[in-house]
């Protein structure tokens, strides 16, 4: 971190043994991304009511390189954060996942999910099973009757769009998973 990690206390007094856990477990951000410039942590305690067992409250304010990531572990009566070190280790870890998708896209690592492929059917020759699909750069795309899903062949007409999965046949390319394009389907 370019800036030393600052922890503020709320509603409670400082401790050196949860100091210990979060500087612990800032250093291990630190190895997650490197590009950390500043590091906040807030740790809230319960305010004393009659009740007792209320829940910590663990707020993280990290700044990066063009952003800020704010992790905000609020109390939830559904988890353990009556142990303060539970709080802060799911704070954290909350953190950890945030950094990586961070570093990932700072790199362009994000994967890119191509368009499926579509086009149009070109041709039906029913009595073989076999249809053709032109696609928009301009090729015909062979499919089989047993290609088609959710559809019956001897139902698609000739001007029908389709998506589908192109792949290599015996006798050059070939469409697989041919699927209608339509109210429920659309074009990606």
């Amino acid at each position: 971190m370019k800036l030393p990690l600052q922890i503020t206390y709320r509603n409670m007094e400082p401790s050196e043994a949860v100091e210990e856990s979060i500087r612990k477990w800032a250093n291990k951000l630190d190895r997650v991304c490197d590009t950390i410039m500043r590091c906040t942590v807030v740790v809230e305690a319960p305010r004393k009511h009659r009740q007792t067992g209320g829940h910590f409250h663990v707020r993280l304010d990290i700044t990066v390189p063009g952003g800020e990531l704010v992790i905000n572990r609020e109390p939830d009566p559904h988890h353990a954060y009556v142990d303060v070190y539970v709080c802060i280790r799911d704070a954290f870890q909350a953190a950890e996942r945030q950094l990586e998708e961070y570093a990932c896209r700072r790199k362009g690592a994000i994967k890119a999910h191509e368009a499926v492929p579509h086009g149009r059917i070109a041709a039906l020759v029913p009595e073989e099973d076999y249809g053709r699909i032109a696609t928009p750069d301009g090729r015909e795309i062979y499919f089989h009757r047993n290609s088609v899903l959710e559809a019956d062949f001897d139902q698609l007409a000739v001007g029908m769009e389709v998506r589908f999965f192109e792949e290599a046949g015996d006798r050059g390319p070939q469409a697989s998973t041919v699927r209608l394009v339509g109210k429920h389907h659309p074009a990606e």
